[in-house]
């Protein structure tokens, strides 16, 4: 998601060592190799699709897996962000190793906050994210700018562990981002800012949380697409290609509402939808051709990502709705 800052501090804090305490005795076969192939980098799936580790999908019911279930205040924790909760992962960086720099542009990411809580980690770990770069204290709690390039850097030979949770949002949470330190423009917080403590509570019985269940369209609506396609036309650079691009992206629009007039979400339309999107991304790779956006990614490859690759769930597979590697998010 778009922030107005790089990097935001939520007034939040948590118990690392007792965090620390739950994720370490998690058996070492549950980690899983990191879905893009990251060197150094391993998972744990907290949240996944129908609480089934094994699932990296995006699209379905997100439940609590066994490993989520078996960790008190780690669920603690993730209730007291008062948000509707989306995938949600452990993320262990070896030392020496890095996430290396890419930017999120897959439509799963255009409304979603990846919000981190470091566990295990130490000073030389280094995050940066457009031109601002911070160190996450353990216990922390911080949200990024996922559409401008970013990079973890591990310079220690220790691993480190964060807690890693796709959120929508919901009221409190974005009242914890706008009473939240945003960085590198923290002399605008309150000189007396400080963040929450969330102590561990316990015995206290399993706090309630609100699990994404709807997530990814069937057939995304003629507003959504516009809006998506619009959005990343606004950002893109001047060049002399970029009145043959919108012309494309407005005929393309039009003719998706039309059938979406027509058909709706339902099945019956989707051969239609298909064809419609096949022919809109040929002709939208050639009218777009040297086109870039600020993230330095090129703007047809950011409209395969967002609306291409999500516009027909049925279809996700397009021929030509290619999903570069710096768009699909760590």
């Amino acid at each position: 998601m778009r922030l107005p800052y790089p990097f935001i501090q939520l007034p939040l804090s948590f118990d690392a060592e007792r965090l620390a305490e739950e994720v370490l005795a998690i058996e070492e076969q549950a980690w899983r190799p990191h879905p893009q192939g990251y060197a150094g980098n391993t998972m744990l799936p907290l949240v996944a699709v129908n609480g089934d580790p094994a699932n990296e999908e995006f699209r379905g019911e997100m439940q609590p897996t066994p490993h989520l279930e078996r960790c008190p205040y780690v669920l603690q924790a993730i209730s007291s962000l008062g948000a509707t909760i989306g995938r949600t992962r452990l993320m262990r960086l070896d030392g020496n190793a890095e996430v290396s720099q890419h930017a999120d542009s897959a439509y799963y990411w255009t409304e979603r906050v990846r919000t981190h809580v470091p566990i295990v980690t130490q000073p030389s770990v280094r995050f940066e994210c457009g031109d601002a770069a911070v160190n996450m204290a353990a216990g922390q709690c911080w949200i990024f700018d996922t559409w401008r390039l970013h990079r973890v850097i591990n310079a220690h030979e220790t691993r480190r562990i964060h807690l890693v949770v796709d959120t929508v949002g919901g009221a409190r949470f974005w009242q914890l981002v706008e009473a939240g330190r945003p960085q590198p423009a923290a002399a605008q917080t309150a000189p007396n800012w400080a963040p929450k403590l969330i102590a561990f509570q316990p015995g206290a019985e399993p706090p309630p949380i609100a699990f994404e269940a709807f997530n990814i369209p069937n057939v995304m609506s003629p507003w959504e697409v516009s809006s998506q396609i619009s959005t990343l036309l606004g950002e893109a650079s001047a060049h002399p290609n970029s009145n043959a691009a919108r012309k494309t992206a407005s005929i393309f629009i039009r003719d998706w509402r039309a059938l979406w007039a027509a058909f709706g979400d339902g099945d019956e339309g989707v051969q239609f939808y298909a064809q419609r999107l096949q022919r809109f991304l040929s002709e939208f790779q050639r009218d777009s051709q040297g086109i870039q956006l600020p993230n330095s990614m090129m703007l047809f490859d950011a409209v395969a990502a967002a609306v291409g690759a999500a516009a027909l769930a049925q279809n996700r597979l397009v021929q030509g709705a290619r999903v570069p590697a710096m768009a699909r998010g760590p």
